[in-house]
């Protein structure tokens, strides 16, 4: 790219700027090998998998943490296709020129020093090369440090653009040329095994009760400014334009020139928000994502499934697959912790939510109105079409006069253009035109095509049935807001009811949020915003509270809004407890009236993040595998339909990974066709934010929930749980002892706290969000997930992922019984599979020195020892010789990134130290800081991954 390998390059760099030649330069740089094997490598790891999650490895492959084959870059760069080449040539040609324009050659020996040092350090035996690289990073001036953190941040912005627009590249030609369907991960190929083993008609009803939820969640772990963001995805476009044959010869060069220009903005722009977000403007960054993506992407995706299920799919036909997604947000809702997140805030999340979906059901009817030229002479009306056709012009004759005089004798276009002025009127809160529910606007949508299919089934199945599509997926609210809060809020609401006294703000509060759902629900319908999540549920005394403050709210119970209470289990006690806790809940008498009134569905949310803080990844594992399948038993028993929500995060620590490996891992009876999960942070943006990528991403976890209750998998789950209970229960107690051995040390969390960044990432503008619950570093308690993972990441430790494994593995000590675990039970084969990954983003010799800064060499050694005890039993087990060797492509990608990691994460080092030891002045002090922040920015760029 930027960089060249070889020797005399930093010569070179400097002769040819100071010739004045930043384009002969710009094709120096762009000459580099290393560029385009990195990005080759990056791009396969994402393919071999095609899954787009932030917990893919990108860093080192072997048991040393640090050490590569020889040759294995060049052969990367042999076998990188010749498409993603040119992008990566194009984009180093332009970078370089821009960085030599804008740092000058002495900038670029810099950087070019700095990468040749991290790469011999990662490639060489010994600590020479490392230390030597160490030493270069001290004696870079403040400002020169700030400037390489920038130069490598830039680097692996574009890396990641190329990547992705690769994978985009050939996922469309894979569908172009019908490959992708022969994907074991592929809705085919889980369509296929459906029938066979339980027959066409019983796939129909299973695809039929469908249903997938993803819940978008304001956790702050997008650590890059949209203003980076932004600019990267015009790059992406521009990238995407050259393949288009008719831009060549002078658009070709209009391109080129646009290009270095965003690359040129890119490097410009500062990498760091001034000020935190505030929740609506959360909410407004997610509404990208269904305007940019989802709104079209999604009646494409649920027809490649119909057209899977049906007889004939060349013939035109009613839709047997139901618009089985369901859209959820706490962006605007979820006050748990977050005191910026009010009862106006919610009312305004929701107002903007309605205005873009609103917006966009009218321009769709508008556009398949004006297409449907068809004459009545053709195309007759049926009765209800002309009893339609009445009622709209009883109730709008001025605008019904204008549309008909556009549309003479054309009846179906002329009814779905005054539909579209309905949902305007709806927008516009016209009472007098607008639709009064979204059934009535659903109503009349059916009429039209009822009508047409007596005569074009083509139209009547084919844009009518999107745009029907799109009403029942996004209603007139787009995504349910979910709201939030902590049960302890709940009773000192009440306590302070009860005393008499005045309420506090907080309280006062907690009554204006159920105001606030009831006049959502009145605007939007109760699918609006009903759920009503509490954390930390440790009785149903917590769920019970709900609906005792909603009817204080309201003034009486037959005011108060509808709400489906949602119990949310966090930690290892309250995952234990968890059925008690249900008992109870189904006996509060809303609850059973909502059972009633829902054909007895019910919904209960489990937490992946805190529950792996309280006691580690593996006992968190393990009693989440094992709540889940009493849940199941229980739901079974009182005749529930069950829906499990998954509090999942992108990182390992809070239960990341591919989401489809993780829903085919689960106990038999806990998903049952109906899979709910959150979204988070950069995550959403991996997975949603390009149409390409989330079909299959959509495509991937729809097929898993299908497969998850077939006999063949249920049976598989059931039996791997019993054969190794023993193992389980070895490895719950000897992990988890291990785990609190760590965290529980006396002084534990000052030490965390001093050799992370974990303090510091505070200071980051990345979300509305507070970093804690609002008491002190005397506990880990109050700190939240989020950072205690974004945390370990950054100091290359990645700790939540894996502590506590090597132990628990060891406990059990039989290599031949944990490798038939491996090949047999999902759920072991998935955790280890997943730690590997972790343990590959690793690096003990970073490590060491970030762990040196807390002056305890006995917690050091601690966690450097179950470091190397867990690489070495994942290296017994999966029968390998070292970390990924089995995953070629993939170990590949961590190998060609790591050293410009590794470069970043010196330089991140040295202004902890720096912070650390105390400044002289503020101004020294200010420049650490934005370092710091800078070398944070970079290195989750270089991991794909924060929290």
């Amino acid at each position: 790219m930027w960089i060249r390998i070889g020797r005399g390059f930093v010569a070179g760099c400097v002769r040819v700027a100071r010739a004045g030649q930043a384009r002969a330069l710009a094709r120096h740089l762009s000459g580099s090998a290393d560029a385009p094997d990195i990005l080759q490598a990056v791009f396969e790891s994402r393919d071999d998998h095609e899954q787009v999650d932030t917990e893919e490895p990108l860093d080192a492959d072997d048991t040393a943490s640090h050490r590569i084959s020889t040759g294995s870059r060049s052969d990367a760069v042999s076998e990188m296709p010749e498409a993603l080449r040119q992008d990566v040539h194009l984009l180093g040609e332009l970078l370089g020129t821009v960085i030599a324009e804008s740092g000058g050659p002495d900038l670029l020996a810099d950087v070019e020093r700095l990468r040749e040092l991290a790469i011999r350090a990662y490639t060489e035996a010994g600590s020479a090369a490392f230390d030597a690289a160490e030493a270069f990073v001290g004696g870079l001036s403040m400002d020169r440090a700030e400037a390489v953190a920038r130069a490598f941040t830039c680097y692996f912005h574009l890396v990641n653009l190329a990547e992705e627009y690769h994978r985009i590249r050939v996922l469309r030609a894979r569908a172009t040329s019908g490959n992708g369907s022969g994907q074991e991960d592929s809705t085919a190929a889980a369509i296929a095994k459906l029938r066979a083993e339980l027959g066409n008609r019983e796939t129909l009803n299973r695809v039929a009760a469908l249903e997938f939820r993803p819940v978008f969640t304001a956790h702050p772990t997008e650590a890059r400014r949209r203003a980076v963001a932004a600019c990267i995805r015009r790059i992406s476009e521009l990238i995407a334009r050259r393949d288009d044959p008719r831009t060549g010869g002078p658009a070709l060069a209009v391109n080129t020139r646009d290009l270095l220009s965003e690359i040129d903005t890119l490097w410009r722009t500062s990498p760091l928000r001034l000020d935190k977000p505030t929740p609506l403007d959360e909410v407004r960054t997610a509404m990208g994502i269904f305007d940019e993506t989802l709104f079209t992407a999604l009646p494409r995706i649920y027809r490649a499934l119909d057209d899977l299920v049906a007889d004939d799919p060349t013939v035109p036909h009613p839709p047997v697959v139901p618009a089985f997604l369901r859209l959820g947000s706490w962006i605007g809702a979820d006050r748990d912790g977050n005191p910026n997140v009010t009862a106006t805030i919610t009312r305004s999340a929701a107002a903007i939510g309605a205005e873009h979906v609103l917006l966009g059901l009218e321009r769709a009817a508008t556009r398949i109105g004006r297409s449907l030229t068809l004459e009545a002479a053709t195309t007759p009306p049926s009765d209800g079409l002309s009893r339609l056709w009445s009622r709209q012009r009883r109730m709008a004759g001025d605008i019904t006069d204008e549309i008909a005089s556009r549309s003479p004798d054309e009846p179906h276009r002329r009814v779905l253009l005054a539909i579209a002025e309905r949902i305007a009127a709806t927008r516009r809160r016209d009472a007098d035109l607008a639709y009064a529910s979204v059934e009535e606007l659903l109503s009349d949508l059916h009429v039209v095509q009822d009508s047409l299919a007596s005569s074009d089934v083509r139209r009547a199945y084919g844009d009518v049935q999107d745009l029907i599509w799109q009403v029942e997926t996004f209603g007139f609210h787009l995504a349910e807001l979910e709201v939030r809060q902590h049960s302890a809020v709940h009773a000192a609401a009440l306590a302070e009811i009860a005393g008499g006294d005045s309420l506090s703000d907080q309280s006062e509060e907690v009554l204006e949020t159920f105001r606030a759902i009831a006049a959502v629900q009145d605007r939007y319908g109760p699918s609006a915003a009903r759920r009503y999540i509490v954390s930390f549920t440790r009785s149903a005394e917590d769920l019970a509270n709900v609906y005792r403050l909603a009817d204080v709210a309201l003034g009486s119970a037959a005011e108060a809004p509808v709400l489906d209470v949602v119990p949310l289990f966090e930690t290892f006690a309250d995952l234990q407890n968890a059925t008690t806790v249900l008992d109870g809940l189904i006996e509060l008498p809303q609850v059973r009236d909502r059972l009633a009134a829902t054909g007895r569905r019910l919904e209960v949310m489990l937490g992946y993040s805190d529950s792996s803080k309280d006691v580690g990844p593996v006992s968190a594992t393990l009693a989440l595998y094992d709540a889940q399948s009493r849940i199941a038993a229980w739901a079974k028993e009182h005749e529930i339909v069950l829906t499990l929500f998954h509090g999942r995060g992108g990182a390992l620590g809070r239960g990341g990974g591919p989401a489809n490996r993780a829903v085919l891992a689960q106990p038999p009876g806990s998903v049952d066709g109906r899979f709910k999960l959150t979204e988070q942070g950069e995550v959403i943006f991996a997975r949603y934010g390009d149409p390409t990528i989330a079909a299959r991403h959509i495509e991937q976890v729809v097929a898993a929930t299908l497969l998850q209750s077939t006999p063949s998998i249920s049976e598989r789950n059931a039996t791997a749980s019993n054969d190794f209970a023993d193992i389980a229960a070895i490895m719950d107690e000897s992990s988890r002892r291990r785990f609190f051995e760590l965290v529980r040390a006396d002084g534990f969390p000052q030490w965390f706290a001093t050799v992370t960044p974990q303090e510091e990432i505070g200071w980051l503008a990345i979300g509305s969000r507070p970093a804690r619950r609002g008491l002190s570093m005397e506990s880990l308690e109050d700190l939240r997930a989020i950072p205690w993972v974004f945390a370990w990441t950054q100091a290359r430790i990645n700790l939540t992922g894996w502590f506590g494994l090597g132990t628990a593995l060891e406990s059990v000590g039989d290599s031949q019984r944990l490798r038939d675990a491996y090949r047999r039970w999902p759920l072991f084969s998935t955790m280890i599979d997943n730690v590997e990954m972790s343990l590959a983003k690793t690096d003990s010799r970073i490590a060491e020195r970030y762990l040196a800064l807390g002056e305890r060499p006995d917690l050091a050694q601690l966690v450097l020892d179950e470091m190397e005890l867990t690489r070495n039993w994942i290296v017994e087990i999966t029968g390998q010789e070292r970390l990924l060797a089995g995953h070629r492509t993939l170990g590949r990608a961590v190998q060609l990134r790591s050293p410009y990691v590794d470069a970043l994460s010196l330089i991140q080092l040295r202004a902890l130290r720096g912070l650390r030891a105390g400044s002289s002045n503020d101004s020294e002090e200010a420049k650490w800081r934005r370092i710091l922040l800078l070398s944070v920015n970079g290195v989750a760029a270089g991991l794909q991954n924060t929290g």
